[in-house]
């Protein structure tokens, strides 16, 4: 990523005193209400200041833009979902309980969206900014890569490169699914991830020619 990407998405000063953490994390939980209510794109500074009950100049002094807010939320979210994953798969001991534990992944990301406006929300609106796309892509791939790692340890015959490249592909894809069930009418949505499941138990450990 590069300097002004960074600059523009990243804080612009840490909150290192207990008020200035309050203050910050007051900011947050309002930009939080507003993105679950209105989505990222209705959200305003203004608006959020005094949401927050904060000046505007307090919103500035920690996040240039508005990207920079949606990152904040993007990475604490980020954190857990990784954090869980990694959990998860840590004592993995065959390609079929790999498996079990994508299909319940899915589960676990399709009703956490589904019944969290704010991480759908902030999870959209990343799919609009390039730089927030791009810190979205490299979130799924350290997600893949967590998964890769546990099928080295029980699978170590299969491809490397062909692993690789099958799950930073099923990574990405999964989120795509995902938002699209969460949009979708829930019966219907059950439905597509069971299919999506299926896809993958048929494809993810099919050996290539």
């Amino acid at each position: 990523m590069s300097v002004d990407s960074v600059d523009r998405i990243g804080l612009r000063r840490k909150p290192k005193q207990e008020r200035s953490i309050q203050r910050f994390d007051l900011i947050l939980s309002a930009a939080a209400e507003i993105i679950a209510e209105k989505g990222v794109s209705a959200m305003r500074m203004t608006e959020l200041a005094v949401a927050a009950k904060v000046p505007i100049g307090s919103v500035y002094q920690y996040f240039p833009e508005k990207a920079a807010i949606v990152k904040a939320l993007f990475d604490r979210h980020a954190s857990e979902v990784q954090a869980k994953t990694a959990k998860m798969f840590a004592g993995v001991q065959s390609l079929e309980e790999s498996l079990t534990l994508i299909e319940g992944m899915i589960d676990w990301y399709y009703h956490a969206y589904r019944n969290n406006p704010t991480y759908l929300g902030v999870w959209m609106g990343t799919e609009t900014d390039q730089d927030l796309l791009r810190l979205n892509i490299e979130h799924s791939n350290r997600v893949a890569d967590i998964f890769l790692d546990a099928v080295r340890r029980v699978a170590p015959e299969l491809d490397e490169i062909d692993m690789q490249a099958r799950t930073y592909l099923f990574s990405h894809l999964i989120g795509a699914s995902i938002r699209l069930a969460v949009k979708s009418e829930e019966a219907l949505a059950e439905r597509m991830l069971g299919e999506w499941k299926r896809v993958i138990r048929a494809c993810l450990f099919v050996e290539l020619s």
